[in-house]
C-alpha cells in the first residue's frame, strides 16, 4: 500500500483529501478527549479516596458565634455539627487539612471523635466459652428470644440486691433517668407505659427504635413496669428517656454521646445509664462527663470486659463504674477491674426485656450498670436518704456515697479494685438511717 505522502494524495480528488483530513483531525480530538476524560476520572477516583477524619474541633473560650461562624467559612466546613458542652463541633476533614485547623487562632485543640462500643454484651449460651476485648461488638450467635412469659418473673439480679424489697419502700415514681445506649422498642408491653422520650442523636430524621437490643435490655433492668407478665425492674415506675447514640451493630460516635448528654442536661434528667465505652481517654469527653456532673447528674457506667483496665467513661472519678458479679457474688472473669470500680452488681445470664416485645438472657458489665442506675432512681425518690449536708439537694457525689456506705462488702475487706465497695443492697440504700 502507498504512502500516505504528497504523492499518495495526488491519487485522490481534493474533496477525498480534504474528507481524509477532516477525519484524521477529528480522530485525534476524540483521543485528546478520551485521554484527558481519563485523567479527570482519576483524579476524581484519587480526591474520593482522600480519608477522611472524624475529628471535634474545641474552641478558645471567648470566641463568639460570629467567630466560629468564620472558621468554618474560612475552611469551608459545611458539615458542622455543634457539641455546646465542650465549646466545640463535630467535624469530618480530609488527613491534609488537620494541620491547618490546628494552627488556627480560634482553636484551643482538636480531638478524635473516637468511636465508642456498647461494652460487649454476651448471649448466655455462648459466654463460657467467649471472652471478647473491650471495646466489642455485637456477638455473632444469637439465641431466640423467649416470648411474654404468661406470669412476671423476678429476675435473679432484681432479688440479689434486695430491689425487690426497696420496691415496699419507693418504686422510683417520677424520676427521669436516660439510657444512652442503641435505643429502645417503644411497643414493649414491659416498657412503654415507663417510656417518658425516645430521641436519636445518629441522625435527626433517624428514628430512636431499637435495632439492636441492647438499649432496651438495660431498659428492662431499670425500669420493666411491675404488671404481673414480664419481667420486673429495680426502680418499675421510673420514667424512661430513651437516648439513641449507638447503631445496629452497638457503635457509635462520641459526638453524638456529648449531644446525647448535652440534652440531658438541657431537659433535666436526673441520672443517665452508660453501658458503653472506650478505651481511649479523649479530653473532650471527660470535660462533657464533669459539666454533666457540675449539673447534678447522677452518671453510671459499665466497667467493661477485657477482665483489663476499666474503659471510658466509667474510669472517670465523677462516674460511678460498675462492675459485674454471677449469683455467686463472685467477679465475673470478663469484668474489668481497678482502683476505678466503685460498685459490682450482678452482671451474668440477666434475663430482661429485649427486641419484638420479647425477653432474653445477656451477660456483661452493660447488665450490671443499670442495677446500679435503677438503685440511685430508687435513691432520689426516698425524701432525706442521700442529702447527706442537708441542703435539700442529692448530689452525685452524695449518692455515690450512700450506695457505697449501704453496699455488701465483698472480697478483701474494704473498698478493692474487683468490687470497689461491694455489692449494691437497694434496700438498704432506701432504709438505712
Amino acid at each position: 500500500m502507498p504512502k500516505r505522502n504528497k504523492r499518495y494524495y495526488k491519487f485522490l480528488t481534493p474533496w477525498a483529501v480534504c474528507d481524509i483530513k477532516r477525519i484524521m483531525k477529528i480522530l485525534r480530538g476524540l483521543i485528546f478527549i478520551l485521554f484527558f476524560s481519563v485523567f479527570i476520572a482519576l483524579g476524581q477516583k484519587a480526591s474520593a479516596q482522600t480519608p477522611f477524619e472524624r475529628k471535634i474541633v474545641v474552641f478558645k473560650s471567648g470566641i463568639s458565634s460570629a467567630g466560629k461562624s468564620a472558621f468554618f467559612l474560612r475552611h469551608q466546613l459545611s458539615s458542622v455539627r455543634e457539641l455546646r458542652l465542650v465549646n466545640g463541633a463535630a467535624i469530618s476533614i480530609p488527613q491534609s487539612l488537620l494541620e491547618k485547623l490546628v494552627k488556627d487562632e480560634a482553636v484551643l485543640r482538636i480531638d478524635p471523635d473516637v468511636e465508642i462500643y456498647a461494652t460487649g454484651w454476651f448471649p448466655a449460651s455462648t459466654l463460657a466459652r467467649r471472652l471478647r476485648p473491650t471495646p466489642t461488638p455485637r456477638p455473632t450467635a444469637t439465641p431466640t428470644p423467649t416470648p411474654t412469659p404468661i406470669s412476671q418473673t423476678v429476675p435473679w439480679g432484681i432479688s440479689q440486691i434486695l430491689a425487690d424489697q426497696a420496691n415496699n419502700v419507693s418504686s422510683g415514681s417520677g424520676i427521669k433517668v436516660g439510657v444512652i445506649d442503641t435505643g429502645i422498642n417503644r411497643n414493649h408491653p414491659d416498657l412503654k407505659g415507663n417510656l417518658a422520650g425516645c430521641l436519636n442523636f445518629i441522625s435527626s430524621f433517624g428514628t430512636c427504635e431499637d435495632d439492636n437490643g441492647h438499649g432496651t435490655h438495660v431498659s428492662g433492668t431499670i425500669a420493666a413496669q411491675n404488671n404481673n407478665f414480664g419481667v420486673v425492674g429495680v426502680a418499675p415506675e421510673a420514667k424512661i428517656y430513651a437516648l439513641k447514640v449507638l447503631n445496629r451493630k452497638g457503635s457509635g460516635y462520641l459526638s453524638d454521646i456529648i449531644t446525647a448528654l448535652d440534652w440531658a442536661v438541657t431537659n433535666h434528667l436526673q441520672v443517665v445509664n452508660m453501658s458503653l465505652g472506650t478505651s481511649s481517654d479523649v479530653i473532650s469527653f471527660h470535660e462533657a462527663v464533669k459539666r454533666v456532673y457540675d449539673a447534678g447528674i447522677t452518671q453510671v457506667a459499665a466497667a467493661g470486659n477485657s477482665s483489663g483496665a476499666v474503659i471510658y467513661p466509667a474510669a472517670y472519678s465523677e462516674v460511678i463504674a460498675v462492675s459485674a458479679t454471677d449469683k455467686n457474688n463472685n467477679l465475673a472473669s470478663w469484668s474489668s477491674r481497678g482502683p476505678q470500680v466503685d460498685l459490682a452488681t450482678p452482671g451474668v445470664d440477666i434475663y430482661s426485656t429485649y427486641l419484638k416485645g420479647t425477653y432474653k438472657t445477656l451477660s456483661g458489665t452493660s447488665m450490671a450498670a443499670p442495677h446500679v442506675t435503677g438503685t440511685v432512681v430508687l435513691l432520689l425518690s426516698v425524701s432525706g436518704k442521700c442529702d447527706l449536708d442537708g441542703n435539700g439537694i442529692c448530689s452525685p457525689v452524695e449518692i455515690q456515697q450512700r450506695l457505697e456506705a449501704t453496699a455488701t462488702d465483698l472480697g478483701v475487706v474494704g473498698k478493692d479494685s474487683l468490687f470497689g465497695a461491694g455489692l449494691v443492697n437497694a434496700f438498704a440504700a432506701v432504709t438505712a438511717p
